[in-house]
């Protein structure tokens, strides 16, 4: 009787990438928009017992507060996935980012240059406190880049191995090209062996044009 024996499957390998920055910055909807699971938000209303600690200036729309972690997965490849954690942005919860970092590749600090000084301690964080690479990453609110990257560079005080880029974290295409450069500069801020060829199947062919 003949037999048939099939291919090994390869060993699936897993990254986990942190997606930092201040209160209310879009976090919460980067994950969302790129997780391919229905992401774990762990939302709670904001109510007037918060409103010292919880404010956010007038005309932004935000009537919940991420209290523990935002949580994604994103498969790249068979044997490639991307773990996303979105870390609370207001301070009373910044104990929890050490645990939320531990075993982590890289990171991703996103901004709102509306309110740029409330990503301030995020930069701080990952320059100061943490040996994590990281990239920040400009939320492109309404669609439009109101400063130029240079200036946000100097902004945020950032040296010049700190890559600034963009994203629509509404947009998964967009965030998806975001997340592979936070991969590609862990890589070459590490010199890990993790395939880059295969990493840009993260985002959909029209992006790679």
């Amino acid at each position: 009787m003949a037999s048939y024996s099939s291919p090994e499957r390869p060993v699936p390998t897993s990254a986990k990438i942190v997606i930092a920055g201040g209160f209310g910055v879009g976090k919460t909807t980067l994950v969302g928009s790129i997780s391919e699971i229905p992401p774990v938000n762990t939302e709670a209303w904001m109510t007037a017992a918060s409103e010292s600690v919880d404010r956010l200036d007038p005309g932004i729309d935000k009537t919940t507060t991420t209290v523990a972690m935002d949580f994604g997965r994103r498969t790249v490849a068979e044997d490639l996935v991307l773990y996303l954690f979105g870390t609370p942005g207001q301070a009373r919860f910044w104990p929890m980012w050490d645990d939320l970092c531990r075993g982590a590749v890289g990171a991703m600090v996103l901004v709102d240059t509306r309110r740029l000084d409330v990503s301030f301690a995020a930069v701080n964080y990952f320059e100061q406190d943490s040996t994590l690479p990281f990239v920040v990453c400009v939320n492109l609110f309404d669609g439009r880049l109101t400063h130029q990257l240079a200036d946000v560079r100097r902004a945020l005080a950032l040296g010049p191995d700190v890559p600034v880029i963009t994203c629509d974290a509404r947009d998964a295409g967009s965030v998806a090209r975001a997340l592979l450069a936070v991969v590609e500069h862990t890589i070459r801020r590490t010199g890990g062996g993790t395939p880059t060829g295969r990493l840009t199947a993260l985002a959909p062919a029209s992006a790679h044009r």
